[in-house]
């Protein structure tokens, strides 16, 4: 069989990449980026870009804090990394205090990886080997959402929506999980909680994106929500995963989504702006229930899970200094500050042809429109415009650096909406 047709990058100078989300046939070049600062990001061709999506949310603090690059650098001189099985480090053990004084309730017990979709393979195989140690073989199974995105692993990928598109492709080959309609309504929640009164021995937990489900197309549901579906589980005696991947750390207003719902989950997952985007880290924590289903003298009890770059010391010094970057700047209010500023100014978009709905929650701000553009072509005038914003599936979406500032932010919006007027009149 014939080699097909390969796109030719050679000018590029960077032909043998494979780049995430991307048809390398048809994929057009990507920007190289030289360096970066604050909120924005410089290219090789001396332009700039304001960046609209915090390097996929990550870069709460903007690029290059001094505070975290002076914390990463004198962590590099003494230990950049040390395993963690049998040994432990202050970096680590620091971090894992401090994060457990910032979540609520009884989340206790903080098992360290490298990224988000390890942090949920990490919380699905507790919460089955949770049921196993109790004798509960039995309850193998999850229960997720419509519109749900966990990650890219297997396991996480089970969990996802499968009629979203993204895993479509592995339909057939997953575990399958039992995905239903978001609760929202009275009569949501009877449906949802017949699912779990009749499948209560068979599931091991439910697992949700707090207030945002961001990747399957940035929905939103109210903390109301959030706390019925909370006491839903618990009621069946039903584990609740939450993963706070996307929407952690101050993205949606609170520094943790769940503080809005006043709950607290019995596993939670961390990663992206943990370390303030600098470098890869996740946690998976868990509460006292879960964490004592491991505790046993037989050895077979224990989580048998260590990936090789558990607790990396340089990145535990980035959360480090993140965490101390919220503790003694005002990002909270920054992030209020940012909703205020994205309500108002993207809220010109509602009145054009092709647009669904606008929304915003924190530092999130959403043009849902009425059916799935031409991603390059919008990217294309994006970098144009001066800015950095990735439209996917049907939204064209805002989730920038807590840091930037108003006159930066409203450049963002100003493009926005401008590069949809331009689009809506074509459509």
């Amino acid at each position: 069989m014939s080699a097909p047709d390969r796109p030719d990058w050679s000018e590029t100078g960077f032909p043998h990449i494979w780049l995430p989300y991307a048809q390398m046939k048809t994929a057009p070049p990507p920007a190289m980026v030289a360096r970066t600062e604050g909120a924005h990001i410089h290219l090789a061709d001396g332009r700039v870009l304001i960046d609209g999506v915090a390097s996929w949310w990550t870069a709460c603090h903007g690029y290059n804090h001094p505070h975290i690059r002076a914390a990463i650098t004198q962590q590099l001189e003494c230990m950049p990394h040390v395993m963690l099985g049998g040994l432990v480090h202050e970096p680590a053990l620091t971090l894992a205090r401090r994060l457990l004084d910032l979540l609520p309730g009884d989340l206790g017990h903080v098992f360290f990886s490298e990224s988000g979709s390890v942090s949920v393979e990490i919380a699905l195989k507790m919460a089955l080997q949770y049921w196993i140690n109790q004798g509960a073989r039995g309850r193998s199974g999850f229960v997720a959402f419509d519109y749900a995105y966990h990650g890219d692993t297997i396991g996480a990928m089970s969990v996802c929506d499968p009629e979203e598109g993204m895993h479509a492709l592995f339909g057939g080959v997953l575990p399958v999980q039992k995905i239903v309609p978001l609760p929202v309504d009275d009569a949501g929640f009877e449906a949802f909680e017949g699912v779990l009164r009749t499948g209560r021995d068979r599931i091991a937990a439910v697992i949700l994106e707090p207030l945002v489900q961001a990747a399957g197309g940035m929905k939103f549901h109210s903390a109301d929500v959030l706390r019925r579906i909370a006491e839903t589980c618990w009621t069946h005696d039903i584990l609740l995963i939450l993963d706070e991947i996307a929407t952690g750390f101050g993205r949606t207003g609170s520094l943790f989504a769940c503080e809005q719902a006043g709950i607290c989950p019995d596993i939670v997952t961390l990663s992206k702006a943990l370390t303030g985007g600098t470098l890869p880290l996740a946690a998976t924590v868990a509460g006292d229930r879960v964490y004592d289903g491991f505790l046993s003298d037989d050895f077979s009890h224990a989580l048998m899970h260590g990936p090789t770059f558990t607790g990396n010391a340089l990145g535990c010094a980035a959360a480090n200094a993140s965490i101390d970057l919220f503790e003694t700047e005002p990002r909270l209010a920054q992030v209020a500050a940012i909703e205020t500023q994205l309500s108002a100014e993207l809220a010109p978009c509602r009145g054009l042809a092709g647009v669904a709905d606008v929304r915003c929650k924190g530092a999130i701000g959403v043009v849902q429109l009425d059916r799935v553009p031409d991603h390059d072509g919008l990217r294309r005038r994006f970098l144009e415009a001066g800015v950095w914003v990735r439209p996917f599936g049907d939204v064209v979406y805002l989730m920038p650096p807590f840091v930037i500032a108003p006159e930066a932010l409203s450049m963002l919006t100003a493009a926005v909406c401008a590069v949809l007027s331009e689009w809506s009149a074509e459509i």
